[in-house]
């Protein structure tokens, strides 16, 4: 086998198992990075703060001294989205990685933004 084909078997391979997931549109890996954070988020909430509701979680978060449980939240939400990203990258479904990027971009200025002003 020659490389492109293998890259081809390998793309193919990654749309069988993850169906729709495999779809290569930039728009679409855009909002697979918006939505990323927020099962990350929900998996950190589950992790380090089980008994609370989600209001009183984010209560939690923004009030405690000197934020840094929110700098984790925000850090294992950022990391969904790297997981995806490596997923899309290692199966060559560029257009979509490059929305996922795009995405991460721009959650990561806005965390930059939120991290000075509170």
């Amino acid at each position: 086998m020659n490389t492109s084909s293998e890259e081809i078997k390998k793309q193919s391979i990654f749309k069988k198992i993850f169906g729709i997931l495999g779809k290569d549109n930039f728009w679409y890996g855009c909002v697979l990075g918006l939505l990323a954070p927020f099962v990350g988020f929900i998996l950190f909430k589950y992790r380090n703060l089980g008994p609370l509701t989600y209001w009183e979680g984010l209560q939690f978060i923004f009030v405690q001294p000197g934020h840094a449980i929110l700098t984790a939240a925000l850090s294992v939400s950022l990391l969904a989205n790297a997981v995806i990203f490596t997923l899309f990258v290692n199966a060559k479904i560029d257009k979509t990685a490059k929305g996922i990027f795009a995405a991460t971009c721009l959650y990561g200025v806005t965390i930059l933004c939120l991290k000075f002003l509170i």
